[in-house]
């Protein structure tokens, strides 16, 4: 995750491009999708070379497959602890229910499409089986309990990374509004325009025979203002409407000024000739875009420090005490964004609030797979994830609508949420020196 944060943040940000034909450009970030494929190509053929599960072999009646398996992961624990001449041996192998014994029980006289359905209804037949085993004794309460917790923990870490840098970008817009030059009833004339305008209002305004050349409008908006014999040529508009104008006798060349940017504005006698197409913004026009992606950088980065003492860590104060104070600190930490006015305080208690809460999820992967036997593991943990999945869209929701509205709110239900989440956590029995069953 890191690598593709940092390599988003190193390619995107970049305004080159280049054509392919007279339409196609290829931008900077169609080479950061290329670089993020590359890993999942890698992982595809790493895949190829990696041993079957022992499970599944035994599960499809190889078995001889499954111990050779066995025996190659004995073989290399043993060298890794310098025991190299110890012998693999099995005593007893508990063989799972075959599924392909279940579909030969279907009729024999049944064509080839029937038995794949038999065998597709046998299979969710058997994962609902083994899901609705995680809620029967002994495991029902530590499946509610990690339930509570991947879905408190998962609402709180990505409903506060949606709402992290939006407030950030709202906060540098109120001072890029702040700043914002007025300019009522001038006359310019006979002027030409080659600099770039920037965070300019221009009301009741009138130009007369103005060149605008090679230029560039960012964050301008002219109200009611006339414009007489004026010529465009080369001209960028980013954030730029011209409301209520009047255009006479203008000329416009290679510029991107069209009807999206001309609201309620009257054009007498103009032209319009090699007009610009696509998005003409880059990072240096808009600021806030560049920062969404530094700032999810810095955070990414955070989570450095938080994996590096959960590895060193876990074992020594166990996996409970790191996942409930590692989310109840979380949680408390959210409570100093409330302070937070600046973008440099608000980057701060971001990195603080992923380091803390990456040790949290450490310790849950951990958690979870330890409290499961073998039957169950994958369909609990594949519950407890997709659990976690619709908590990330909820929170994603709930708080990309509390952006511009309030600052309490989430914060308040971030620190509650974590909050109880961790000591829900700190109820679950401590696998520290259990073995897998």
């Amino acid at each position: 995750m890191q690598i593709s944060v940092k390599s988003c943040w190193t390619f995107i940000q970049h305004s080159w491009s280049f054509s392919m034909g007279s339409a196609y450009q290829f931008h900077s970030w169609r080479v950061f999708v290329v670089v993020c494929a590359l890993p999942c190509i890698c992982s595809v053929v790493a895949l190829t070379f990696m041993p079957e599960s022992p499970r599944f072999y035994l599960e499809v009646g190889k078995h001889d497959e499954a111990w050779m398996i066995l025996k190659q992961i004995h073989d290399t624990n043993m060298r890794a602890r310098g025991q190299p001449e110890k012998v693999f041996t099995v005593n007893r192998i508990k063989i799972p229910k075959q599924i392909d014994e279940f579909v030969e029980m279907h009729t024999e006289s049944s064509n080839a499409v029937s038995k794949v359905i038999f065998r597709v209804k046998t299979e969710l037949y058997g994962i609902w089986l083994t899901l609705m085993k995680c809620f029967i004794y002994p495991v029902k309460d530590n499946t509610v309990k990690l339930a509570i917790v991947w879905f408190t923990l998962s609402f709180g870490y990505y409903g506060l990374s949606v709402w992290f840098p939006d407030v950030i970008k709202h906060l540098q817009a109120d001072e890029y509004a702040s700043k914002v030059q007025l300019h009522n009833n001038e006359l310019t004339e006979d002027f030409t325009f080659n600099f770039t305008l920037e965070n300019q209002i221009h009301t009741n305004g009138v130009f007369i025979n103005d060149r605008f050349v090679n230029m560039k409008f960012k964050s301008v908006t002219f109200i009611n203002t006339t414009f007489q014999n004026c010529y465009f040529e080369d001209v960028t508009s980013v954030g730029c409407f011209f409301r209520n104008c009047t255009f006479i006798d203008a000329f416009f060349y290679n510029t991107d000024i069209d009807d999206s940017k001309l609201i309620n504005t009257k054009v007498t006698n103009c032209s319009f000739h090699h007009n610009k197409t696509g998005c003409q913004m880059t990072f240096d026009d808009d600021y806030s875009a560049y920062w969404v992606y530094f700032v999810n950088f810095l955070g990414t980065l955070a989570v450095l420090p938080g994996n590096i003492v959960s590895a060193l860590l876990m074992d020594k104060i166990g996996r409970l005490s790191m996942l409930g104070f590692s989310m109840v600190l979380s949680g408390i930490s959210c409570f100093f964004l409330w302070f937070g006015t600046s973008e440099a305080m608000m980057i701060g208690m971001l990195c603080l609030y992923n380091g803390l809460s990456i040790s949290a999820w450490n310790s849950l992967d951990v958690v979870t797979v330890e409290l499961y036997p073998t039957d169950r593991r994958g369909t609990g943990f594949g519950f407890c994830n997709a659990l976690c999945k619709f908590a990330a869209v909820l929170g994603n929701l709930i708080f990309g609508s509390l952006v511009s509205i309030t600052k309490a709110i989430p914060i308040l239900l971030a620190s509650s949420v974590l909050v109880g989440g961790g000591l829900v956590g700190l109820r679950l029995p401590d696998t520290r020196s259990n073995v897998l069953m």
